[in-house]
């Protein structure tokens, strides 16, 4: 069975929920780095006051008992806060009000999914899609890929990102090892790793804020330890490289992938995109550079993944756009609700949750098995194969 999940809940109802259908038995759940996960995607500078509402933590409702998948579907809850003070307007039963007392929302924002998602439903109430289409939905996601990197980490897969650039600011290039990079981008508020860089990025987020606007900006998510042969070239929808891009995508706010150099390839001569291949008795088959990020025809190489992700600024304006009322067909300014200047650096945790989930499905898919014990034996064999070739 493939690995797969469905979320479902609201960003003002009660919890955001998830079933994942997939998981072996006998993965040992590390309940502090599950929720490790969580807090790591309510920081970063230029967050809005949501996050001072919410403490995410997941609670597990079922496939975990005594610290352990049991086989069966994982249940995953995570509770709003801010729940209580919306009890009445998100109430599942019908309820007596006005328009106003309901919240009713006919005015939609531009850059969000309120205006397509009305005529696509033929919803009157554009909060029945806005409470849905909100980047709120990731928290849930980045709880799934907790629990896939809880399984990549098992077998020696390792996951980190960092913040590339928020608008005009750049990071520089480095030679982090990746746990060097985990700890270092930890420590920032940007999840970058030159300390002067993180000061010009705030200084500029406080300038976008004051003058009523917002930000985005580009992210990367690298994972060292894979094996070769994760996804396929055979059919389209089992390139892994493909599948990744797409998962990046569904992001909210996302409008653009690469992976490795990426849309650079474009611009220089082949002589400078294609990595050489090389041998030794040590290392057996690798590549002299890692220019396409770890993939050829759709397909694991053993050099480090790399994806990045470019978020646009959120749509939500203190400086705010024109639109139109749907029932008067009259334009109006939208309205401000509480958001944030910049949320790049909580993107660069989705990001990695993202690509861990589609990393882990991928894996499962090559190495199969029902418990966690069955798949090292095929990780086993597949080792001793490669060694071979």
């Amino acid at each position: 069975m493939s690995l797969r999940y469905l979320t479902a809940g609201e960003t003002h109802g009660p919890q955001l929920t998830a079933i994942i259908e997939g998981l072996p038995s006998n993965l040992e759940i590390d309940f502090e780095a599950l929720n490790f996960q969580l807090l790591r995607r309510q920081k970063g500078y230029g967050r809005g006051r949501r996050m001072q509402i919410e403490k995410d933590t997941a609670k597990i409702a079922g496939g975990v008992r005594h610290g352990y998948t049991t086989g069966a579907p994982v249940a995953l809850i995570v509770e709003n806060n801010d729940w209580k003070h919306w009890q009445n307007i998100m109430n599942i039963e019908p309820i007596e009000g006005s328009d106003e007392e309901k919240r009713r929302v006919h005015r939609p924002r531009p850059g969000h999914a309120d205006l397509n998602g009305g005529l696509k439903y033929n919803l009157k109430d554009l909060r029945n899609v806005l409470e849905r289409s909100s980047a709120r939905e990731t928290a849930i996601r980045v709880a799934c890929g907790a629990v896939a990197r809880q399984l990549l980490e098992h077998f020696g897969i390792k996951i980190a990102g960092q913040v590339i650039r928020i608008g005009e600011i750049e990071a520089p290039p480095h030679n982090l090892s990746l746990d060097e990079l985990r700890e270092a981008t930890e420590q920032s508020s940007v999840r970058v790793v030159d300390a002067d860089t993180e000061k010009k990025m705030e200084a500029y987020i406080d300038q976008i804020k004051q003058d009523g606007d917002s930000i985005g900006g580009i992210v990367e998510c690298i994972v060292e330890g894979v094996p070769v042969g994760l996804g396929s070239h055979v059919q389209y929808d089992r390139k892994l490289d493909g599948r990744i891009a797409q998962a990046v995508m569904s992001i909210n706010a996302f409008k653009g992938v690469e992976i490795g150099i990426g849309f650079e390839a474009g611009t220089i001569p082949g002589s400078k995109v294609h990595d050489e291949i090389l041998y030794s008795e040590e290392r057996g088959y690798y590549r002299a550079s890692n220019r396409l990020g770890g993939f050829e025809g759709g397909m694991t190489n053993g050099m480090p993944i790399v994806v990045r992700g470019v978020m646009k600024p959120i749509p939500t304006l203190y400086k705010p756009l024109q639109s139109v009322d749907i029932d008067t067909k009259e334009p109006f300014t939208a309205q401000v609700e509480r958001s944030d200047a910049c949320a790049v650096p909580a993107a660069s945790v989705v990001l990695e949750s993202v690509v861990a989930w589609e990393v882990a499905k991928a894996f499962l898919e090559k190495f199969g098995g029902d418990s966690i014990e069955e798949i090292e034996r095929n990780v086993q064999s597949y080792k001793e194969q490669l060694e071979n070739y």
